[in-house]
């Protein structure tokens, strides 16, 4: 079939992520003889620099490592609630939910850890080698996408007026960043120049490390981020607060590994992060699936995995959280997803319905019955999309702007890297970013927002509660043959991760291969849909029961058919649903590939 880009081949190496400099970063990484795992370290670096408005240091990330011969494992890079940010807490201030930005809202901050940590046991290279690229796209500049200046303009005003410290990097001299001028963070080089000269004399490449992780829990970093948690800022709520986060809060935080959530699929193994995490929600589509498919493509097939993802997400919302026990094995039953498959029926269902896994009894928050009118704007009511600040246009304080051709500013970033030996690694780095909170003046980048996913109404899975983690978004994936790792993807896109990625899961595992392997590229281009009849992940937390939003280039017959069926359907963009990576390997004949996705205009792979 036809495909935007081929599906690259090789043997040595391959990467793929959301923006070309990530990419030949890490790829520069393997030329120089550094392993998938300090090549993903180093092209992650790159991306808080080049994607400042979808990620940087003090947000977050899931990430799925699959060792040559070793076990999946999770490195969860997931911050938890500081000790003083209870439910209570929040209820006292006057607030019915988290705030979308500002302190109020973050939680530890992670992926600096985990990055680390991965780079420490599963790595090679020393600190400085795979931070050098960062450092020279941030000291010296890059040439940023259309996305960081127009993310900007969304909150020019209250740069301008407010978080001033965010106008000093990203509106110099009142000009926000354009393409084809050199975007420059010299606080963000100078601090990782700084950290990298504090742990020169640490002792061996792990040492230095691991002295570099102390440096962010106690030392300078921790210092400029606690004053930073400890300024009065606007946030979402009209009001000026101070976040909760403590020095010890800091200190006693790292990152660590656990086993995967799995689901076993047509010979297929789907390994996930647990539900801290929304990663079940795709393994529970797959458990909802009849024996037998609807032709690939066809309306039976697009109404059917909307109306599994409903289910999946209702039981998001009632079971899955760090603050609760959830009943995985229950939801991925057998028993409990022949009785779930039959509430599918020829008509778009307009009911959040969770199931009772076990017998026990759901239960969902008040949100949850709040819903936004059909036909509204979904990128001006929260639904899916995480938080901007506040723009000019918007009709809900704090809502994301809407840009000129009407899409969404975006949020997220994902990176996957295979390499010769065989060692692959998923990674979806997200928070931290420039509309979040404002910059650290000292360190050139903002703390996280993460907490806007919690709620204020306890008892619930997840409810707000000191020392757990937000139910997360992020959701990399890595897929197995007969138990063999052999490909690694992920995407951008909030709630429409899980979405996105069963749909272009199905379509490798479904579709023809090309050129003896995964067509990767062909299951990226496929037309692609999400849905939102669930809460929203971000503030002000909207969900529009029965919506499905599809791109144009989708057959118009189908669109046709789903709108008998009851679907109150969208005709976005034909470019416009998700931003998916992926990267595999065929374990027979050691043949690497991969793909990206040319949605967004700045994901690409590269390989050989």
């Amino acid at each position: 079939m036809f495909t935007t880009r081929p599906t690259l081949q090789g043997t040595f190496g391959m990467v793929s992520s959301t923006h070309w400099l990530a990419s030949q970063s890490a790829m520069a990484v393997l030329e120089d003889g550094g392993n998938a795992y300090d090549a993903a370290v180093a092209g992650a670096f790159v991306l808080h620099v080049v994607e400042p408005h979808l990620n940087g240091p003090a947000g977050e990330v899931p990430i799925l490592l699959a060792p040559a011969g070793g076990e999946v494992r999770v490195l969860c890079g997931q911050g938890v609630a500081p000790a003083g940010a209870s439910a209570a807490h929040y209820r006292g201030l006057g607030l019915d939910l988290v705030p979308g930005t500002g302190p109020l809202a973050a939680a530890v901050p992670g992926a600096f850890d985990a990055w680390l940590l991965l780079l420490r046991d599963h790595g090679t290279k020393p600190l400085a080698d795979v931070l050098k690229y960062a450092v020279g796209y941030a000291e010296h500049g890059h040439a940023p996408v259309e996305r960081v200046g127009e993310t900007v303009e969304t909150v020019r005003e209250l740069f301008e007026t407010e978080w001033t410290t965010s106008a000093e990097v990203y509106l110099p001299g009142g000009r926000a960043p354009r393409p084809g001028e050199l975007l420059r963070n010299p606080a963000l080089a100078a601090t990782w120049r700084r950290l990298l000269t504090e742990v020169a004399h640490a002792g061996d490449r792990e040492a230095q490390i691991d002295a570099a992780r102390e440096v962010w829990r106690t030392g300078f970093i921790a210092e400029a981020l606690l004053r930073q948690a400890a300024r009065p800022t606007l946030d979402t709520s009209g009001e000026h607060h101070t976040g909760t986060l403590t020095g010890d809060d800091l200190a006693a935080w790292s990152a660590g590994y656990e086993a995967p959530a799995t689901y076993d699929w047509n010979g297929w193994t789907v390994c996930k992060a647990g539900p801290w995490s929304q990663g079940p929600v795709l393994l529970q589509q797959l458990a909802l699936l009849p024996p037998e498919l609807p032709e690939y493509g066809s309306a039976d097939y697009v109404h059917l995995l909307i109306e599994g993802c409903k289910l999946a997400m209702a039981d998001r919302e009632a079971w899955y959280g760090d603050a609760a026990d959830v009943p995985l094995d229950d939801l991925l039953s057998d028993e409990y997803n022949a009785v779930r498959r039959s509430l599918v029926g020829q008509q778009a269902s307009q009911e959040l319905r969770p199931g009772s896994p076990g017998g026990r009894t759901p239960r969902l928050c008040a949100h949850a019955r709040v819903t936004t009118p059909p036909g509204a704007a979904l990128d001006a009511l929260g639904v899916g999309e995480p938080t901007v600040a506040k723009a000019s246009t918007s009709p809900v304080p704090g809502e994301p702007g809407v840009s000129a051709d009407g899409l969404t500013r975006g949020d997220t970033c994902h990176i996957d890297v295979v390499d010769r030996w065989g060692n692959m690694v998923a990674a979806t780095p997200s928070g931290g970013w420039l509309q979040s909170n404002p910059v650290v003046p000292e360190l050139g980048f903002p703390l996280g927002t993460r907490l806007q996913m919690t709620w204020l109404e306890d008892g619930l899975p997840n409810t707000l509660t000191p020392g757990r983690r937000p139910r997360t978004t992020l959701t990399p994936s890595i897929a197995l043959r007969d138990g063999v790792p052999v490909m690694a993807f992920g995407t951008p896109g909030g709630d429409q991760q899980d979405q996105w990625q069963t749909h272009f899961f199905l379509a490798v595992a479904l579709r023809s291969p090309v050129r003896g392997g995964l067509d990767l590229q062909g299951a990226i281009d496929a037309p692609n849909w999400h849905n939102d009849s669930f809460p929203g992940s971000f503030y002000p937390r909207g969900m529009r029961p029965g919506s499905v939003t599809v791109e144009s280039r989708l057959d118009p017959a189908v669109v046709g058919d789903l709108r008998r069926r009851g679907h109150d359907v969208s005709v976005g963009e034909p470019w416009s649903e998700g931003r998916l990576c992926a990267v595999a390997r065929d374990p027979e004949t050691g043949v690497l590939s991969a793909a990206a996705n040319p949605r967004g205009m700045q994901g690409y792979a590269v390989g050989r």
